[in-house]
């Protein structure tokens, strides 16, 4: 039952990254910037917010054990 858990909070941290991702390269993209600069602010949103998930597991993991 834990694994499922975890199983499916990771699944869902990885559609909203993908999802800030995609909505981050579309920002930029509206706001100007060319394909490959907006595929890479995309990519860095995707990065910082799997960063900042890790980040945050981490804190509570601390503060539980």
């Amino acid at each position: 039952m834990a694994i499922a858990v975890v199983l499916l909070t990771t699944a869902l941290v990885i559609v909203i990254a993908l999802l800030v991702g995609a909505a981050a390269g579309k920002l930029a993209r509206m706001d100007g910037a060319t394909y490959p600069a907006a595929l890479a602010r995309a990519a860095t949103t995707f990065a910082a917010v799997l960063t900042l998930a890790t980040a945050v597991t981490a804190a509570i993991a601390a503060l539980l054990a």
